[in-house]
């Protein structure tokens, strides 16, 4: 299998490919649906297996027993659906899952991972092999979703992420502890004010776009809406709808990207806090001060790190926090 140093990852990162120049803009940046059969062998080659009829069967096997009552009727949908299928080694894909998107198993090890389909030429992608990168992957503060490999198919102008597969649920319960909840915010800002140190503004930040491997790391995904952003003083750019929209997106105009950045994450802390169920006074003044209506009063993610870091080791200082891991 390739390795990081294979892919040239930071030299093809450096500068976007010529062919991009030619091709529509969003098309090369619209959501690929493959077809996930002709890529299977290829995919194989590089040691990972797409899911069949019979790996969806062994895991509904093994989990019947942790699936709560509200989620019965979905298991058992998806379950007769499976039992359905005569030939185990179709290639059998999560219907809950967008088109780009196909759960996987890298053979060596078993471990779960996820592979995304990508345009070759798109922003998702270059700003995926930037952070990918070993000199970007070495920051403590990058806290994308680690790569295991970047697999191309130039004649169609795609190419598969394969990363690890990670928990989409941020707690693994309510309520949660406040150490969780410090960690996980701690790595959402740090993330974030490590892109934008790199002049890169995300667009879509979410609860949904950060995910967790309930061993305290906790990882951003989904860089589909993100941009490099050139100017080196104060842009103003027409954004992509995200999950969470600003005021000035939502009336149309031109805005700061990394600024509609700062109110998304703003709102991710508040519902964070809301879903950890656990209210720390300064943390919500300091999301307050993130949603002010106007974007040029909203304090830079650096500010934001800074505050919410003093913020963190004045509890840990407390009784309360002496069990807050770092």
């Amino acid at each position: 299998m390739a390795s990081y140093t294979e892919w040239d990852l930071e030299s093809r990162a450096s500068s976007p490919s010529s062919s991009a120049s030619s091709c529509d803009e969003d098309e090369i940046n619209a959501r690929v649906s493959p077809d996930w059969a002709k890529y299977r062998c290829r995919i194989e080659r590089r040691g990972f297996r797409l899911d069949t009829v019979r790996d969806v069967k062994d895991y509904y096997q093994h989990h019947c027993s942790n699936i709560e009552k509200r989620e019965l009727h979905a298991y058992l949908s998806g379950y007769h659906r499976v039992l359905a299928m005569s030939d185990e080694d179709a290639l059998c894909k999560d219907a809950g899952l967008r088109e780009s998107l196909f759960r996987a198993t890298r053979c060596r090890d078993g471990m779960k991972v996820m592979v995304k389909a990508v345009h070759r030429d798109s922003r998702e992608l270059d700003i995926v092999r930037y952070l990918s990168a070993p000199a970007q992957q070495r920051d403590p503060m990058n806290h994308c979703i680690p790569i295991l490999d970047l697999i191309d198919a130039p004649q169609d102008d795609i190419c598969f992420i394969v990363m690890e597969e990670w928990s989409p649920n941020m707690f693994p319960e309510a309520p949660v502890s406040l150490g969780y909840l410090l960690v996980a915010l701690g790595h959402c800002i740090e993330h974030i004010a490590f892109m934008h140190r790199h002049r890169i503004a995300h667009f879509d930040i979410s609860l949904h776009n950060f995910l967790t491997d309930y061993n305290g790391r906790y990882a951003c995904i989904d860089y589909e809406l993100g941009r490099r952003i050139d100017q080196a003083s104060c842009p103003r750019i027409l954004c992509s709808r995200g999950t969470e929209v600003p005021p000035e997106v939502e009336r149309g105009r031109p805005s700061n990207p990394f600024m509609v950045d700062v109110w998304a994450l703003g709102v991710l802390i508040l519902r964070a806090c809301k879903l950890a169920e656990i209210y720390v006074p300064e943390v919500m003044h300091l999301a307050k001060l993130m949603l002010n209506e106007n974007p040029d009063k909203r304090p830079p993610v650096a500010a934001v790190l800074k505050e919410f870091q003093r913020v963190v080791a004045t509890i840990r200082e407390t009784p309360f926090g002496c069990h807050i891991s770092p």
